[in-house]
């Protein structure tokens, strides 16, 4: 397919609530030197969502059923219906900070021929917990170090679970593919983690995948302790399904990990200065939320174990169950 852009941004809605209309202002406003083009694909808004979009003469819009939709099917929908040579991925709730994210993305990419995919920095919305900023903030300084990554050592990756997790983290909620690598590694057809999936078929393909630094999105979530259960439950559930990850974990030393982020966090909360982040109801909140998370990834990783009907009810996502 002949491009007419440098780039497409793709958004993938469903009732993307409040936040979606700053986030399209955010992306129409970014500052580039060539043209870029935005689509969004909606999967069966019933909210404002159709209207925000319907604001913008510049957004092109197609709809789908919501039967249709899924997470590595639908993005490969909207990048084949894309006029783009590089494909920026975000979701409806990640914001663009500054208006250069788009052209820092793209900067990265062309730095290399053989990098088949970018992805961006995560900071938290301003609503987020001390706990969730510091998080995020530390798993993307891990990257900074080593910003272009390939598949450099064939034992290693044999051996090393650590090491392929890291050559497998690939974000879509902040991410710019390459279209024509793309069209011969389209995304795998899951219903959880299909990026990092699509990162482990273009690492093994011998393809390079880099992290942009200053492409920078706020994006967090605010989950109540059930859902933050079922929510690592899910991941957990379907990384060890995909990668095999998780399922050597034993519950003692998920316990352990428990308590390790549990006093990382109240190192971060004693050297924090911002006492409207520090209230005794976040402090009571955190070793309850990391024990949720903590219990929901182990419980998922040995999912196979468990029987259908109690992983329906640790499931916030039933598709995964057919998995």
């Amino acid at each position: 397919m002949q491009t007419r852009y440098k780039a497409t941004v793709v958004i993938p809605t469903k009732n993307a609530g409040p936040l979606f209309e700053t986030v399209l202002n955010q992306v129409l406003l970014q500052e580039t030197k060539w043209p870029f083009e935005v689509l969004v694909v909606d999967s069966g808004s019933s909210d404002k969502t159709l209207s925000v979009v319907g604001e913008h003469s510049a957004v092109r819009l197609i709809e789908i059923l919501p039967t249709e939709f899924g997470h590595g099917k639908t993005r490969n929908f909207a990048i084949d219906n894309a006029n783009g040579e590089f494909i920026a991925m975000i979701t409806q709730d990640a914001i663009p900070i500054n208006r250069d994210w788009l052209a820092e993305m793209v900067y990265v990419m062309e730095q290399d021929p053989n990098i088949a995919g970018v992805f961006g920095r995560h900071i938290a919305h301003s609503d987020a917990s001390l706990f969730t900023e510091n998080e995020l903030e530390q798993h993307f300084l891990g990257f900074k170090a080593q910003p272009i990554v390939e598949l450099d050592d064939p034992i290693r990756y044999i051996k090393d679970q650590g090491y392929r997790q890291f050559l497998y983290f690939f974000s879509d909620n902040n991410a710019l593919i390459r279209r024509s690598i793309w069209e011969k590694i389209p995304y795998p057809e899951v219903d959880f983690a299909e990026d990092q999936a699509w990162a482990r078929l273009i690492i093994e393909a011998g393809y390079r995948k880099a992290y942009a630094h200053n492409a920078v999105v706020a994006h967090s979530h605010n989950y109540g302790f059930i859902e933050r259960l079922q929510r690592s439950f899910d991941e957990g559930y379907a990384l060890q399904r995909i990668f095999g990850f998780g399922g050597e974990l034993i519950f003692l030393n998920a316990m352990k990990s428990f308590l390790a982020i549990t006093r990382r966090d109240l190192v971060v909360a004693m050297k924090s200065r911002d006492s409207k982040k520090v209230d005794i109801k976040n402090l009571i909140r955190m070793p309850l939320d990391n024990l949720m998370r903590i219990l929901g990834s182990y419980l998922g990783a040995h999912g196979k174990s468990i029987p259908h009907m109690l992983r329906l009810c640790l499931s916030r996502d039933k598709k995964l169950m057919k998995m």
